[in-house]
């Protein structure tokens, strides 16, 4: 018998039509991801519908929203929990529409993965660390830093990623792969329960050839102690400014400086003037810069930090807004937090003069869009962050900046802001890169609404819509599309262990600091 919650299947079945028709009407679709991905988002949808119409249960229903929405391939894109709608016996993890997210409630195996990435056409994940207690947790068992995985749950691996590929959010085949080794070993919601057991259980090859089994428990997240057999140190610098946005190191030898980059933050402006008044101040703007952004995640005004790194005029990305039933109320919720003061949701302020540009485009260019038809607005500096519509898009660096080469460590760790931030690098040739793509997760804004059934009325989740397209300065649209390092570097197995320092190193030995 259905649950209630759930309502009728011809609710459920309009639900599904409604969905279909506002996503093919309101997404900003990348044709180039899909053209990556091999896929076509619309037959992805259409293909769910069955499975859809009989999710009879809260939770199949969840999960049925959840496969529904990452037919997009957007990293960006959750649904989210609302008060009064579906309900999950298993929440660890879940987006409650609080930001930050917390993970104190994921339980998590004590043992972790990384992709061994040598092989486009044949990624594999592999054992990368496991607590230090791990054999009296396994009963005797002893994995091997490397050890590949063939099994997960009594299924072939291959099975496996089939089965979890549906509520995986990301936007690149590495960024699958990625997500897939940073969610095997815990027990949240982004695997439905019926896939995850109480216990992990695998089967493991060793480089040998032999294979064997291992048992572990669920733990609470943070209660494990770890063996962290491959450490981000930077031996031979040492740390000279840290703060929230970045941490900043100098060669012991060399006249290279090097920033461990956090995020693209609300205090961006305030550390990144505290570093180029250190480095004028202790006459570093000539060393050689590395930015290891391998761990760096999102935020916005990244064209600021730019302007202070390098020494030539540079192209920013651009980004536009898809015309739909929705845009009128998006301009007038813009609107609103503008009046306001108020910024997005991650409290990260947006743009350089408090909106005003972005406020002007949206009440004129956006608003005669739609008077005229258009399918999306023409493309502006992205956000009006850092410059009007009416501006030649083309930065100068700041009076104060860093003179000396640049080499940028990258990899599938981070995207959003991020992602455009290589892009820049890679598409204006400021830099040196090294390393693998970023996430190549990056659109502009987001259109949420709190999902309703159609008939019945009951409230059942929070669903978001891309609004608009990132483009790259190149010119091509950035969403599933992320800039390709100069020097591509992957990460195996054979080399994860020193995986970092071979970045720092390669950085060095570009600058000719062997």
């Amino acid at each position: 018998m259905a649950d209630p919650a759930c309502s009728t299947a011809e609710d459920r079945e309009a639900l599904f039509t409604y969905l279909c028709e506002k996503t093919l009407a309101r997404e900003a679709f990348s044709a180039i991801k899909y053209e990556k991905l091999k896929m076509d988002p619309k037959q992805a949808m259409l293909a769910l519908r069955e499975e859809f119409v009989a999710a009879d249960t809260e939770e199949r229903l969840f999960y049925a929203l959840c496969a529904m929405s990452n037919t997009r391939k957007d990293r960006h894109l959750r649904v989210s929990l609302i008060d009064g709608g579906l309900k999950l016996s298993h929440t660890a993890g879940v987006d409650k529409g609080v930001w930050p997210m917390s993970r104190d409630d994921i339980a998590e195996a004590p043992i972790r993965f990384a992709n061994d990435y040598g092989q486009e056409d044949h990624y594999f994940l592999f054992v990368a660390d496991y607590a230090r207690n791990i054999e009296q947790l396994s009963g005797g068992v002893l994995p091997d830093i490397g050890d590949r995985v063939t099994d997960v749950g009594g299924v072939s691996f291959a099975e496996y990623v089939q089965r979890v590929e549906p509520y995986q959010r990301y936007s690149t085949h590495q960024g699958l792969w990625f997500a897939l080794a940073q969610g095997l070993g815990l027990r949240s919601y982004h695997v439905p329960p019926w896939i995850v057991g109480e216990q992990l259980e695998l089967e493991l090859e060793r480089r040998s050839g032999g294979r064997y089994r291992l048992t572990l428990p669920y733990l609470p997240h943070g209660t494990i102690e770890w063996n962290d057999p491959a450490p981000r140190a930077y031996s031979g610098f040492t740390q000279i400014f840290k703060r929230d946005t970045f941490d900043l190191y100098q060669h012991a030898k060399h006249a290279v400086l090097l920033i461990d980059w956090h995020l693209f933050g609300s205090k961006l402006l305030d550390d990144v003037d505290e570093m180029m008044a250190l480095a004028k101040a202790q006459n570093m703007l000539d060393h050689a810069l590395i930015f290891d952004g391998t761990q760096g995640g999102g935020g916005a005004r990244g064209v600021y930090l730019m302007q202070r790194l390098v020494s030539q005029s540079f192209t920013p990305t651009f980004g536009n807004l898809r015309i739909s039933d929705v845009t009128e109320a998006f301009i007038e919720q813009r609107r609103a937090m503008h009046e306001h003061g108020k910024v997005n949701a991650s409290g990260i302020p947006e743009t350089m003069d408090g909106g005003k540009w972005q406020m002007d485009w949206f009440l004129t260019d956006v608003r005669a869009a739609i008077r005229a038809g258009e399918a999306y607005t023409k493309n502006v500096p992205f956000k009006l962050a850092h410059a009007p519509k009416a501006s030649n898009n083309l930065f100068q660096p700041a009076e104060v900046h860093f003179r000396g080469p640049m080499a940028v460590l990258l990899g599938p760790h981070g995207g959003s802001h991020l992602d455009q931030f290589a892009s820049i690098v890679a598409d204006n040739n400021l830099a040196h890169t090294i390393g693998m793509p970023t996430g190549g997760f990056s659109s502009t804004w987001e259109w949420e609404e709190d999902l309703r059934f159609p008939i019945s009325k009951r409230p059942l989740v929070r669903y978001r819509w891309s609004m608009g397209r990132s483009i790259r300065p190149n010119g091509e649209v950035l969403e599933g599309n992320p800039a390709m390092p100069k020097e591509y570097l992957p990460q195996t197995r054979d080399n994860y262990l020193g995986y970092h320092r071979l970045l720092i190193d390669k950085a060095l030995r570009h600058f000719g600091k062997t």
